[in-house]
C-alpha cells in the first residue's frame, strides 16, 4: 500500500474512519508512517497525536476501541480510508460520531451482524433468535410468513403504532431467514441495484 507521508511538512496524512457496517462516518484523525504500520500490527487504529505528539491509539484510556476491518487509500496516495468495528461511542462526548450524526440510518446492519453474532458466536440456548434459527429453515420460513400477514392484516386498520411494529417484526425474522439461506442484506441490495434501470421490455 503506497502512501504518500512526505506530501506535507510534518509527515501526516488525513485519516478517515468509517463503520463498517453502516459506512458512517466517525471521526478523523492524522497518521504519520509509524502510527499506520502500528495500526496494521495490532489492528486498532492509531493516530498520530498533533497534542500529545506521540501516538496515540483510539480507546487506550476509554476503551472505545476502533478495530480495523479494512484500509484503503485514496487516488492521489495522500488519504487514508479505515473501516472499522467501534467498540462504544467514538467522540470523547459520548456521541457516536464526533460528527453528532445521530441517525439509526443503516442500523439494519448492525441488526443483521447481531443476529448472526447470536447464531454463530454466542449460542445461547435462551436466545429467541438462536433458537428459532435452530429449529431449521421451514420453522423460520413459516414465522416469517406468520410475520407478513400480521403486518397485511394491520396494514388495513389504521393503527399506526401497531403497523410499524409489525413491520419491525417482519424485518427482524426476515433477516433470520436470510441467515438461514446463506445470504446477506448486501446480496438483496445487488439484485435491486442490478435493477435500477428496470426490467427489460420484450420486443
Amino acid at each position: 500500500m503506497n502512501i504518500d507521508f512526505n506530501k506535507s511538512n510534518d509527515g501526516l496524512v488525513p485519516v478517515i474512519i468509517q463503520n463498517y457496517l453502516n459506512n458512517k462516518v466517525l471521526m478523523l484523525g492524522y497518521m504519520n508512517e509509524e502510527a499506520f504500520n502500528k495500526t496494521q500490527e495490532i489492528g486498532k487504529v492509531t493516530f498520530y497525536s498533533r497534542s500529545k505528539n506521540r501516538l496515540w491509539t483510539k480507546g487506550e484510556e476509554s476503551g472505545n476501541f476502533l478495530e480495523v476491518k479494512s484500509i484503503a487509500v485514496d487516488c492521489d496516495n495522500d488519504t487514508v480510508l479505515i473501516k472499522a468495528k467501534p467498540f462504544g461511542p467514538t467522540c470523547h462526548t459520548g456521541s457516536t460520531t464526533c460528527f453528532k450524526e445521530e441517525t439509526n440510518h443503516g442500523f439494519v446492519y448492525e441488526l443483521e451482524q447481531t443476529i448472526n453474532d447470536r447464531i454463530d458466536l454466542d449460542n445461547d440456548p435462551d436466545s429467541y433468535t438462536n433458537k428459532l434459527f435452530k429449529r431449521g429453515i421451514n420453522k423460520v420460513a413459516q414465522k416469517v410468513g406468520e410475520e407478513a400477514v400480521e403486518l397485511v392484516i394491520e396494514a388495513k386498520d389504521n393503527n399506526d403504532n401497531l403497523f410499524i411494529n409489525e413491520a419491525a417484526d417482519l424485518m427482524y425474522h426476515y433477516l433470520i431467514l436470510l441467515k438461514a439461506k446463506g445470504f446477506k442484506l448486501e446480496d438483496v441490495e445487488n439484485v435491486l441495484k442490478s435493477r435500477e434501470n428496470g426490467p427489460r421490455r420484450a420486443e
